[in-house]
């Protein structure tokens, strides 16, 4: 499972079982996107039987299995491609190889991706030079992420989107959004890519989508890593060598590509901003193990085959260049991994630099505004016949919001396993107490916290939450967690545990019981109570008449009065209320 530990025959001979295979033998291996009508996408069933085929007549080039099952009860499946007949997940680490990463289907209404990559694994089977140019990098795909969706299928739920005739479905058995779950992982298809992203440790990721937004003539606009995430010398290789390269190729191919359109205001015409990917995602996801991601996304607005097309040229492009450049990228991301390792300061929340834009070339449509006829207002629409080009303000700087300073170690107790298995899923390295022992301690207390009205993807997010740092002395018992931070996969750990994190495990609500006051009182009985501990706390007496003085409406509501007492009084007090519980060794 997840391993492909299956070995292969040696690269001559396999390049020699190809090289005799006549080209007209593989007409009976046109994907079922190419045998239709260019607007029809490819079936699950169809999907999956297809590359089991190329699997069994191509085994030295092609490792195709099931690594899991979603929620939904069905097969997930990956692949990967080899030059030289080796498929091991451990042979390939330890010598060093570039891995290039494919994941589709993640949202099955966009599907061309699931049909791209048949093309791109088949042509890599069935073309000796295609296939020897990959030298040592190997692919790994999955080719059908969500497969409960895809196998809701139907044509409506794609509001605007133009083709295919019949796709499937956003969410999953569970109705969750998988593009929403890396960090939770409330889903079994998670869990598996947690394992599989990790236990791999790819290069570079690409994992594709169609987009919805503002029209303009691009088919093709690309998400990626947000640079200034990925430090100081990944970060500026993705900024400065990758990305122009992409663009150029991209344009060359006959697909001009630009940034993801993310307008700062209602249209294109006063600039786009940079997609901050936080964790939820799975390019932001992929930044916390140190992974370039890129999340393609095609325009919705443009015809299937278009679209199809220029997906297929962004996989081709993104993985001849991370052959080329495989050793830089993979020498760059071991040296971020060491630097955050050994970093005495930590961002886990970024925020857009507003004041510093840059520029893009951007080729757009008039935007026009009319009256509605739907309403008193007036409707956004582009007008195709007045296309224009020039530049726009494009905001790609980000700078910290949130920096934590880094402790040696944290400590979670054994009784969060749900955090403690995420962890371990992203290859966390952590010990375990093995007696009682008494620690000093500093931990948060969590002041405040402002929630998400309604559900957000299965939980009660927390959007802001105020911290106060306090210290203390605790014993840890036998068997809970230590997670030291001199180690590859530190980010994930401090970005999941810090609470202020963009997707902490904390604002997903892992551990929303500490935010419940365990006991209560009888008013009659406590009225007489709070007098005494007025008396007796005179920091408690001072802050209540700050409270009254800030509050003088709320002094006729009994509850708010003997509430403010009761919760800020030492007599009662309950250390575990409101006290993160993950605690920071410095």
């Amino acid at each position: 499972m997840l391993q492909f530990r299956l070995g292969g025959a040696p690269a001559a001979r396999a390049f020699l079982t190809l090289t005799e295979i006549p080209t007209a033998m593989h007409a009976d291996l046109l994907t079922p996107y190419e045998k239709g009508n260019q607007n029809q996408t490819t079936l699950w069933t169809e999907c999956i039987a297809y590359y089991e085929t190329l699997a069994k007549r191509y085994p030295q080039v092609l490792r195709f299995e099931q690594i899991g099952v979603s929620d939904g009860g069905v097969a997930i499946h990956a692949g990967v491609v080899s030059a030289d007949g080796v498929f091991d997940r451990e042979q390939i680490k330890r010598e060093g190889r570039t891995v290039f990463f494919n994941n589709n289907g993640i949202h099955p209404g966009e599907p061309e991706g699931i049909d791209a990559c048949m093309a791109m694994v088949r042509d890599l089977c069935t073309e000796p030079q295609r296939l020897a140019a990959l030298g040592e990098t190997v692919l790994l795909f999955v080719p059908v992420y969500n497969v409960d969706g895809s196998l809701n299928r139907a044509n409506t739920s794609r509001v605007n989107q133009d083709g295919p005739e019949q796709f499937g479905f956003r969410g999953n058995s569970r109705h969750l959004d998988l593009n929403r779950d890396f960090i939770k992982c409330d889903t079994l298809n998670a869990k598996l890519f947690n394992q599989l992203l990790t236990g791999w440790d790819p290069d570079v990721m690409v994992d594709t989508h169609t987009s919805n937004g503002a029209d303009y003539p691009y088919t093709m606009t690309l998400i990626h890593t947000q640079a200034d995430k990925l430090g100081s010398g990944l970060g500026p290789f993705l900024r400065q060598t990758m990305l122009p390269h992409i663009y150029a190729q991209m344009e060359a191919k006959g697909w001009p590509t630009c940034p993801y359109v993310n307008p700062v205001q209602d249209s294109p015409d006063d600039g786009i901003a940079e997609f901050l990917e936080v964790p939820r995602f799975s390019t932001g996801f992929a930044a916390l193990h140190h992974v370039i991601g890129f999340m393609p996304e095609t325009h919705m607005l443009k015809p299937y085959a278009d679209r199809y097309q220029s997906m297929r040229a962004l996989l081709d492009v993104t993985l001849a260049f991370t052959v080329s450049h495989g050793a830089d990228i993979k020498q760059l991301r071991a040296q971020a991994k060491a630097d955050y390792a050994a970093a005495r300061q930590w961002p886990v929340s970024w925020k857009m630099d507003e004041a510093n834009p840059s520029t893009f070339r951007f080729k757009g449509y008039a935007a026009k505004r009319s009256a509605s006829a739907l309403g008193n207002y007036m409707r956004l629409s582009y007008d195709r016949n007045e296309p224009w080009e020039r530049d726009i303000a494009y905001y790609n700087r980000f700078v910290a919001d949130a920096v934590v300073r880094a402790p040696k170690a944290y400590v979670v107790p054994q009784a969060w396993r749900e955090a403690i298995e995420r962890l371990q899923w992203n290859g966390v390295e952590m010990t375990r107490v093995e007696t009682p022992t008494t620690v000093d301690a500093q931990f948060y207390h969590i002041a405040a916290v402002d929630s998400r009205a309604g559900a957000y993807e299965g939980h009660l997010y927390h959007d802001a939450v105020a911290l106060e740092t306090r210290s203390g002395s605790f014993v840890l018992q036998a068997g809970d967690y230590v997670v030291k931070l001199d180690q590859p996969n530190a980010r994930y750990a401090v970005e999941t545990l810090e609470p202020q994190g963009h997707d902490s495990f904390f604002r997903w609500g892992f551990f929303n019981s500490v935010l419940e006051k365990k006991e209560a009182y009888s008013d009659y009985v406590f009225e007489d109570l709070a007098l005494e501990m007025l008396e007796a706390e005179p920091e408690l007496r001072a802050a209540f008449e700050q409270w009254k003085a800030a509050h003088p409406a709320l002094l006729s509501d009994q509850v708010q009065v003997l509430d403010f007492i009761f919760e800020n009084g030492k007599r009662h007090h309950e250390p575990e209320w409101r006290r993160y519980p993950v605690l920071s060794l410095m």
